[in-house]
């Protein structure tokens, strides 16, 4: 065998480091950028906003749950007097549900995504909200 004869395998491994450095700088880009967009997306969003809810007296004596978006906020008897609580915006639309326990009937009322006060009454069996928008 003569030296000056070209070795075949020579180019082939050659070729297969380049390749193999090529793969290496694509995975390290790869999780370079995973790891750039985990962060952004650990950024929790918060909101200002709030939400008063009130019910009326109409509501005496009732079994009802009442839910904002998939959160459980209420599950109990109503008492004879009008009801408050307040709660903080926590998504960018929210639906205010309220389920009738005994007949298991669901009203959902979409609500104004600039927070407020939100009465909520019935009438001969009938739900319904007033919303007021807070001025801020």
């Amino acid at each position: 065998m003569s030296r000056n004869k070209l070795n075949p395998n020579k180019p082939f491994m050659i070729l297969n480091g380049i390749l193999s450095f090529a793969v290496f700088v694509i995975v390290c880009l790869f999780l370079y950028i995973a790891f750039k967009f985990k962060r952004d997306a650990d950024k929790i969003k918060t909101y200002e906003e709030k939400y008063q809810i009130e019910f009326a007296k109409d509501f005496a004596g009732n079994d009802i749950s009442v839910y904002l978006n998939d959160s459980l906020l209420l599950n109990q008897i109503m008492p004879d007097s009008t009801l408050q609580f307040s709660i903080d915006k926590f998504a960018d639309e929210n639906v205010l549900m309220i389920v009738d326990n005994k007949t298991e009937n669901t009203t959902p009322f979409g609500l104004n995504p600039k927070g407020g006060k939100v009465t909520v009454k019935q009438v001969q069996g009938t739900i319904s909200i007033l919303e007021q928008s807070d001025a801020h």
